[in-house]
């Protein structure tokens, strides 16, 4: 493709804003007319809403800073020896509008950006901001796709809680925001990696109740990431037109995730992006990575792991169209 992303050289990046490089160095769009021939489009969205857990976090900054993390990078995997641009072309079409606090603006602003690049007939791969923005999102692709869209939602918690006091967008709720739309089935809604403390009790009896699919990631460890992602696969493509991948960061280990909320027990980087890669192969319509929290003198590992894996998920959708 023109403009293909490359690295070992001195040539300045494309640059989102000033001083922000767009993701990987492609071009930058700025207008819904001008998507149109790209196969992918980044999406940033700078959005938090109610913190869960007290005071805010810098995830308003992420997609800033998995921007800037991704120049070191290509989208060539020697694993499988292909170069997702070689066959496919992306552009950079920056950052949605948000205002601090106000659910109502941002959401809309949110779906409307979400709106254009999927008329537009390219795959989203979006960056946040906190959990809650995968509501808006995946409620716009349902509009489409009447009872019909699946989800695969790595995570350490289910996100499924009727509300946080009187928010009932809160990062703790979007799951539950979904088996509510009238749009969704949520049968084939599927939660991957659930562990941990840091989850509430209801919130296993809420998925029961929904009947939505939760595979801990004690099930992952045991019966191994390819059964584990193929059951995911299984349910979210099931008399369905498209699914949705959602990933929170803290699905992962705490080890492999500094600059994230700190969960032990989780997946390893190479079974989340061996499973995510599995989603692009079976051709996932959207992408989204939130809730790392952005330090500001620091290696942002947790930014470059959401390089890593929107790339594997890039591949695996070139895999699995071209049949490569």
């Amino acid at each position: 493709m023109e403009n293909k992303p490359n690295i070992y050289t001195n040539e300045k990046p494309k640059e989102v804003y000033g001083g922000v490089p767009s993701f990987l160095g492609l071009p930058v769009v700025t207008k819904k007319e001008e998507l149109t021939g790209y196969d992918l489009a980044i999406m940033g969205v700078p959005w938090e809403g109610g913190c869960t857990y007290g005071g805010f976090s810098s995830c308003t900054i992420s997609p800033k800073t998995i921007r800037e993390a991704s120049i070191r990078y290509t989208g060539y995997l020697p694993d499988y020896d292909i170069d997702t641009f070689d066959y496919m072309n992306g552009c950079d079409f920056g950052d949605c509008e948000a205002r601090n606090g106000d659910y109502a603006f941002s959401f809309q602003a949110m779906r409307d950006k979400f709106r254009q690049v999927i008329d537009a007939g390219a795959t989203p791969i979006i960056f946040g901001g906190d959990h809650s923005i995968s509501y808006p999102l995946i409620s716009e692709l349902a509009k489409d796709h009447k009872k019909r869209v699946g989800v695969i939602h790595f995570d350490a918690h289910l996100d499924n809680m009727p509300a946080f006091g009187d928010d009932p967008y809160a990062r703790c709720s979007p799951f539950n925001r979904l088996y509510q739309d009238e749009n969704m089935d949520p049968t084939k809604i599927v939660h991957v990696g659930i562990r941990g403390p840091r989850n509430h009790q209801q919130e296993r009896a809420e998925a029961r109740k929904y009947g939505a699919t939760v595979i801990p990631a004690m099930e992952i460890k045991e019966n191994g990431w390819k059964a584990s992602v193929q059951k995911a696969l299984d349910i979210a493509t099931k008399d369905t037109d498209v699914f949705y991948v959602t990933i929170c960061s803290d699905c992962l280990d705490a080890s492999a995730n500094p600059q994230g909320p700190v969960d032990p027990c989780g997946l390893s980087s190479y079974e989340l992006l061996m499973m995510v890669h599995e989603c692009g192969v079976a051709q996932a319509s959207a992408f989204d990575f939130v809730e790392i929290y952005p330090e500001p003198y620091g290696n942002q590992t947790s930014a470059h792991m959401g390089c890593w894996l929107s790339l594997y998920f890039m591949n695996g959708l070139t895999k699995g169209k071209f049949k490569l």
